[in-house]
């Protein structure tokens, strides 16, 4: 779920004026799963617009204040959201840490680094949500943990079925600044993409993983 329609197309707007994400349907992208994609979302790329890095902070942290109250803890997933969630915690004055896809095999061996005691309010914040499954994975690293997962919040989705699924089943929470639809209006409106590149973009959404160009 979006926060809300004019954020969602505005943060688009953002995202594809500092080429945060990419859209090329004449030449796809490969992705590390072996998916062809005619988009290409890095988030990591607005921490280095201090203008743009504000907005998504601040949006955010504004957000988790009215939708979950102030938690006791902000928790990131490596590493594309470790940037996005040290600023949303030093916002709004809250500790910070982040959750790796697995522990470590040296030193302390842990997933998560910082400190979080038992019991404690946390959201965790996403850059890009894809299948959600490591983003998951680090949810079920916090519950293991024994911290209170409030919710999730994340710069961008794709909105794939199989994320609603998973989300779904885990009982979780998402709330994105802005998704898949919002990144289509946004630059048919602008003319950053023709109507023929908008009706490829969206036939790959309904079937990514078969899609071919």
């Amino acid at each position: 779920m979006i926060f809300d329609k004019n954020t969602a197309k505005k943060t688009a707007e953002l995202l594809l004026q500092i080429n945060a994400i990419k859209l090329q349907p004449q030449e796809p992208f490969t992705w590390a799963s072996g998916w062809k994609s005619p988009i290409y979302c890095d988030n990591r790329i607005t921490l280095s617009y201090p203008p743009i890095r504000n907005f998504l902070r601040e949006h955010i942290a504004k957000f988790i204040e009215q939708e979950y109250g102030k938690p006791d803890v902000i928790a990131g997933v490596a590493t594309g959201a470790i940037g996005i969630g040290i600023l949303v915690a030093e916002y709004l004055n809250l500790p910070f840490i982040y959750v790796r896809p697995e522990a470590k095999k040296h030193g302390r061996q842990n997933q998560i680094e910082g400190i979080i005691p038992k019991g404690k309010k946390v959201v965790v914040i996403e850059d890009l949500i894809s299948t959600g499954k490591s983003s998951l994975n680090a949810v079920k690293a916090l519950i293991a943990a024994e911290a209170q997962v409030k919710g999730m919040v994340a710069i961008f989705n794709y909105g794939f079925e199989i994320a609603t699924q998973n989300f779904k089943e885990a009982n979780l929470s998402l709330h994105t600044l802005s998704n898949y639809e919002a990144l289509l209006e946004q630059a048919k409106d602008t003319n950053y993409i023709t109507s023929q590149e908008l009706e490829t973009l969206q036939s790959w959404r309904e079937h990514p993983a078969e899609w071919n160009q």
